[in-house]
């Protein structure tokens, strides 16, 4: 079986060309010979496991700072980016495919870079439009049970063990937040990313969800029961924006870069 969105890699060995790999970090593991049976991140927080290791956690720090240098080093001269995030089982023939193309030249065009997860799908899509556009494609990738690895269009890549890191380093780089249709992954990084502005960690970030027919559900669930009960305040929910206009995004992404400019 042929992984969605990679030509000639598949779950079940590959081929000499294309062999099955899998990223444990920075480090690319191919044709399964040294394969873990499990993540960092599940030896780190999984307590169900075996134990001898856990004595190993403060010298796992060490490992964790070291993620924190190299992310930092390898980002810290990046130009105005932005953070896109969207589903990875998203097919090169989907529309949402050809939306997140676009998306990237038009943000590559603004003079943005684009940062995503740099896996298939959306993100594929995104990294790839900037990329053709001239603009600069980062992708941050992370270690999962299953190969992934970074897709061909990312010009500047890092990859993480740890989510917590990785997640650090989409929101520090970044000027504003935009969310393609998606799953858990995708979910989990809008309400962190909401969860820093209402909270004032970050400024001036606006978060877009694009797709009024995907994310109209959701925001009507924010806004007549999270809002209507109290949960949330009409200027928190006014933090996310939702469009399916890629010339909207490009505006609010840069009239609020244009604001923290004012500011700084």
């Amino acid at each position: 079986m042929v992984v969605e969105g990679w030509p000639g890699l598949s779950r079940n060995g590959g081929d000499d060309e294309h062999p099955r790999e899998k990223q444990r970090g920075p480090v690319v593991l191919r044709r399964e010979r040294r394969y873990e049976p499990t993540t960092t991140d599940q030896r780190l927080l999984d307590s169900r496991g075996p134990s001898d290791w856990v004595h190993t956690d403060p010298w796992r720090v060490l490992r964790i700072q070291a993620e924190f240098v190299e992310g930092f080093g390898a980002l810290a001269e990046l130009p105005r980016a932005v953070t896109v995030f969207g589903s990875a089982r998203t097919p090169r023939n989907h529309p949402e495919y050809a939306t997140g193309r676009a998306l990237g030249a038009a943000l590559a065009d603004a003079g943005f870079a684009v940062i995503t997860g740099g896996g298939p799908g959306t993100m594929e899509a995104v990294n790839r439009g900037a990329s053709e556009a001239g603009g600069l494609s980062v992708g941050l990738g992370i270690e999962l049970p299953f190969e992934q690895g970074l897709n061909p269009w990312v010009d500047l890549g890092i990859n993480f063990r740890y989510f917590f890191a990785r997640k650090t380093m989409f929101i520090k780089y970044a000027q504003a937040f935009v969310c393609l249709p998606g799953g858990f992954g995708t979910l989990d990084e809008l309400f962190e990313a909401l969860t820093l502005v209402q909270t004032k960690k970050v400024t001036k970030f606006p978060v877009v969800l694009f797709g009024e027919d995907y994310w109209g559900g959701l925001y009507s669930w924010l806004a007549d029961t999270v809002t209507a009960q109290g949960k949330l305040g009409e200027a928190e929910l006014a933090l996310v924006h939702v469009t399916d206009e890629i010339d909207e995004v490009v505006r609010l992404v840069g009239a609020s870069y244009q604001a923290w400019q004012d500011t700084h």
